[in-house]
């Protein structure tokens, strides 16, 4: 069979058993790349023959993970659909004499009798040119007449895909390095039918930072995750696209396009590369940094409006916008300001703090003096004008000449603990302009007033 010239067509082939995995996402990026850089099609296949572990839910979850990162597709099947297709292709090769029909005992239940569909197995030895691995040779013969289907109706996983891609005109089957044994049983299906063999790419798996094989089993691995702990679509593809490609530019951070007008199979690499979450979170940031400040203030805002009125705080949108600057500098995805919100880190600017006398004073400090010295703050700080007050450079000018002539440490402590209510928090200076002047000097003499309790 000569297939016809419909130009580069490769296939994204997920099982749907499961949520989409990074493994699923990479292949599709792969695929995707490829198939744009040589004005190829894309070919989405659902390859959920697995009766008994495929879903709707998980087709899904893979088909909306692999849109929210911008991937796209020209055709789309699902093999449970093309099951008179495969009945009539295994009847074909019976008839032809290059498979049989044979009656033997079931493995899930001994004592019965299953007819299986066998190929004939030539036993020749079988040679393939990878794209990316080289010549690959494989004797065919320890193979001997294996299984394709379990019934006339119900063919295995090699049959189903060595006839569709046939009839989907696949020109090239870009996939991981588990694939390759899987080679030999579809060449020689391909040849009984007389298909054109397509050319193959297989490249090697993701692995865990312990160098073993990133699975379901070893860690969170479904892109679900990362999208809903607020991982940026465009910095998880680039990511993912990166791991196990050296583009010639040696750039790291690209666009989608970018990447399609660098791309070769040729420069995939022939090692393993290693799924790093802390690499991960710095491309996010890396795309979060570039997020226009409008759309930044909008998404933080809504995750702390949201996290704060759960926790049964007041709310206030004019200290939200103050702390935007600082949070933009600690966070890397939007699932860590989500964690600084939830786990109470943001507290005390929404609600006013209980203090535990013995830790108001610090270290070797007395009540007296703390007191002494929160009052004369509050004085301070009262000659300090509303506008001047937001600014952390001036409220710390402000106050430094009395903190350097009292000692710093005796002054600064009781006014961030006095502020916060923890003996763990962001400079005075800064969570003092976010406060403001009034609420600011109202927790100073509130933390005085407990010391003479």
């Amino acid at each position: 069979m000569t297939r016809k010239d419909t130009g580069v067509r490769v296939r994204f082939p997920p099982s749907p058993t499961g949520f989409c995995h990074v493994g699923t996402a990479r292949m599709a990026i792969i695929n995707f790349l490829f198939a744009k850089k040589n004005s190829g099609a894309v070919i989405f296949r659902s390859e959920d023959t697995d009766k008994e572990r495929s879903t709707a839910e998980f087709e899904t979850d893979i088909i909306d993970s692999l849109h929210w990162l911008k991937l796209e597709w020209d055709e789309f099947y699902r093999q449970s659909e093309r099951t008179d297709i495969y009945r009539k292709a295994l009847a074909s090769l019976v008839s032809s004499g290059k498979a049989y029909v044979s009656e033997e005992e079931g493995k899930k239940e001994p004592g019965t009798t299953v007819r299986v569909v066998r190929l004939k197995n030539p036993g020749a030895k079988i040679t393939f040119s990878d794209l990316i691995r080289g010549d690959i040779s494989f004797d065919t013969k320890e193979l001997g007449d294996f299984v394709i289907a379990r019934s006339i109706d119900d063919p295995l996983y090699h049959f189903a895909v060595v006839v569709d891609d046939a009839l989907m005109n696949i020109t090239h089957v870009i996939r991981g390095d588990d694939h390759i044994s899987n080679t030999p049983r579809q060449i020689l299906i391909q040849e009984a039918f007389g298909f054109e063999r397509p050319f193959y790419a297989h490249y090697p798996l993701l692995l865990g930072t312990d160098k073993s094989k990133l699975s379901k089993r070893t860690g969170d691995t479904s892109v679900k995750s990362y999208r809903e702990n607020g991982h940026l679509p465009e910095a998880f593809l680039n990511y993912i696209a990166m791991l196990g490609w050296t583009p010639k530019s040696q750039r790291e951070i690209m666009t989608l396009q970018e990447m399609i007008d660098e791309f070769a199979l040729k420069d995939l690499h022939r090692s393993g590369a290693v799924f790093d979450i802390e690499k991960l979170r710095w491309f996010n940031r890396q795309y979060l940094l570039r997020v226009p400040a409008e759309a930044f203030a909008s998404s933080a805002l809504e995750i702390m409006e949201q996290l704060i009125t759960k926790r049964g705080l007041k709310w206030s949108a004019d200290i939200g916008n103050h702390l935007l600057p600082t949070i933009r500098e600690r966070i890397s995805v939007w699932g860590d300001l989500r964690t600084l919100t939830s786990d109470g880190e943001l507290d005390y600017f929404f609600k006013e703090p209980s203090y535990d006398k013995s830790l108001i004073p610090g270290k070797g400090g007395s009540p007296e003096t703390a007191i002494k010295h929160l009052n004369a703050l509050r004085k301070i700080l009262e000659e300090v004008s509303d506008g001047e007050f937001a600014k952390p450079n001036s409220v710390k000018s402000s106050v430094w000449e009395y903190a350097e002539k009292e000692g710093t440490g005796a002054v600064l402590w009781p006014f961030r603990y006095a502020l916060t209510g923890l003996a763990r928090s962001p400079d005075p200076f800064f969570v003092a302009s976010v406060l403001g002047k009034q609420t600011s000097i109202r927790r100073l003499a509130a933390a005085a007033a407990s010391l003479k309790i």
